[in-house]
């Protein structure tokens, strides 16, 4: 796809769609810890601190509607329940890591611009 044609409006729902779904605070996340291999629900949560299980349980849920993650249950007692990523989740293991990356060595500079600019000063850009 060229950049003229991600101006088209069929091309600006489907890119919207998608980065509404890895674009919030979780998703991520889930993707990159799952990357590893399947995890147990409480694992997961543990892994990434700071989610609550309603919040979670809801992201695992998107994620798996959109076909990113796979969800099994083990009959035993309590029932053991595993999440993967699908084929499609693990393509987007790539863009994610790659954002990911992005995110850990750019934050200090993200974060001395905002120091700058809430004290009055002016950013590099202009």
């Amino acid at each position: 796809m060229t950049r003229r044609n991600m101006h088209l409006p069929d091309s600006c729902h489907a890119i919207s769609d998608v980065l509404n779904r890895i674009g919030d605070k979780w998703s991520v996340l889930v993707v990159n810890h799952l990357g590893d291999g399947p995890v147990r629900f409480n694992e997961l949560r543990r892994r990434i601190g700071g989610i609550s299980q309603r919040m979670l349980t809801l992201t695992l849920r998107g994620l798996e509607r959109d076909g990113l993650i796979t969800r099994e249950v083990y009959p035993s007692i309590p029932p053991r329940v595993d999440y993967a990523l699908t084929p499609l989740g693990r393509d987007l293991l790539e863009p994610v890591g790659a954002l990911t990356r992005w995110a850990l060595e750019n934050q200090p500079k993200i974060e001395a611009a905002r120091r700058r600019y809430d004290a009055g000063g002016k950013s590099e850009a202009a």
